[in-house]
């Protein structure tokens, strides 16, 4: 892995290198939870969209909605906390690329003695009621975080959940081999397939 720790994220630098790249963010675009390739058109509009960025150099804007923008104000609130609550310095970077192709990518919010990941997810107090009930990583975190594992080679990511007045949820995420697998097979295809998009229109 190469971590990149001299841009910082939301820059315009950050969104520079970002451009026409898989991230984990997105890669449940690519891949579900079962390890199978998505269907419908998600995964086409996803390669659409990196193709675009490739052969421009330019990224569309994208909408933020107002519970996006509280999560990024508490995002710094919430690292504190879990500084904290688990005794650890975490480490702000801008993104770690999976290999010196530097074609994948993904962009944690900390790593914590380069040796685990950290997802921080600052959200509204009803979903937090709901997360504590369930007790669980939410299921539309899973490729994220396995997708991060994989790029790192990291054997640890901790997700966190975290709303003010409520206690935050931390559940420690551990490599599924298997999904991680099915992760490189389709990715490795998907970014096949995007540079024959590239060559048929650039």
């Amino acid at each position: 892995m190469i971590i990149v720790n001299d841009i910082v994220q939301g820059s315009d630098e950050w969104l520079e290198a970002k451009l026409g790249k898989v991230s984990a963010s997105r890669a449940n675009l690519i891949v579900t939870t079962k390890g199978k390739q998505t269907t419908g058109e998600s995964r086409k509009k996803y390669m659409y969209e990196l193709a675009a960025e490739r052969i421009t150099g330019m990224r569309d804007v994208t909408f933020k909605s107002a519970a996006m923008e509280v999560g990024n104000e508490r995002e710094e609130e919430s690292r504190k906390l879990y500084e904290m609550m688990n005794d650890v310095e975490v480490e702000q970077v801008g993104l770690i690329y999976k290999d010196d192709t530097k074609e994948i990518l993904c962009s944690p919010d900390g790593i914590v003695n380069r040796k685990y990941g950290l997802e921080l997810k600052n959200v509204l107090a009803k979903t937090q009621v709901g997360r504590l009930i369930d007790n669980k990583l939410p299921t539309e975190y899973v490729i994220q975080i396995q997708f991060s594992l994989w790029v790192t080679g990291f054997d640890r990511w901790d997700f966190c959940s975290y709303s003010p007045s409520l206690k935050p949820l931390i559940i420690p995420v551990y490599r599924d081999n298997g999904l991680m697998l099915r992760i490189e097979e389709e990715v490795y295809l998907f970014n096949k397939e995007l540079k024959d998009v590239v060559r048929k229109i650039a």
